[in-house]
């Protein structure tokens, strides 16, 4: 069902390139791409019958570091401000379409490491761990669409981003679009989970 929902969002692409004579919005597929690592992360650990918790931690920051890529794609609906399209609505179309699978990817993905952290931490703690997914992953949108930073820049340029983290954190009235844009998509992508486990749930 991901393979057919992800080569719909690519149909509609390439349709869309085809009407438009446009290139435009080709990296959504390297933004879809991206947003399937945190899941394939989960898979492969979920896939072990039994895992050392210290690769389960090395996974569990590796996938966290990923993570904010899935729902990141929303934030693209943003480009349709630069845009003048004879087909707004097939624009509209596209960029949700692609959006709809990264949460998708996200909200799958937590899922399946919640059920990997449960093996090695208790309800209260795993509580925790999962609320403070929303804002944490939040954050990384914002620093990944007004910052500019990509995840693997904590690798290639940890001393900026952990600057700039640290100037948001300790001047948060100089950064209140970070602080206001980090709070409310966490309330949307966690109340998000709350009803796609929901749903899981009565399914099961």
């Amino acid at each position: 069902m991901l393979i057919t929902s992800m080569a719909l969002s690519i149909i509609i692409l390439a349709l869309r390139m085809k009407l438009n004579h446009s290139f435009f919005f080709l990296f959504l597929i390297w933004n879809l791409i991206l947003a399937l690592i945190p899941y394939l992360i989960t898979t492969y650990l979920s896939s072990k019958a039994h895992i050392n918790k210290w690769i389960l931690g090395f996974g569990f920051c590796v996938w966290l570091l990923f993570l904010p890529n899935a729902p990141y794609i929303l934030t693209d609906l943003l480009h349709l401000n630069a845009l003048e399209s004879r087909c707004i609505w097939l624009d509209v179309l596209v960029i949700t379409s692609f959006a709809c699978n990264g949460i998708l990817l996200f909200y799958l993905s937590i899922f399946d490491m919640e059920v990997l952290l449960k093996r090695v931490l208790n309800d209260r703690i795993l509580k925790y761990v999962l609320l403070s997914l929303f804002p944490l992953t939040s954050f990384g949108m914002y620093l990944g669409r007004f910052l500019r930073y990509n995840s693997w820049e904590i690798l290639q340029n940890p001393f900026a981003l952990f600057a700039d983290i640290f100037d948001i954190l300790v001047h948060p009235t100089d950064h209140l679009q970070a602080w206001v844009f980090t709070l409310t998509f966490a309330a949307f992508l966690g109340v998000g989970y709350w009803i796609f486990k929901g749903f899981n749930t009565v399914e099961n």
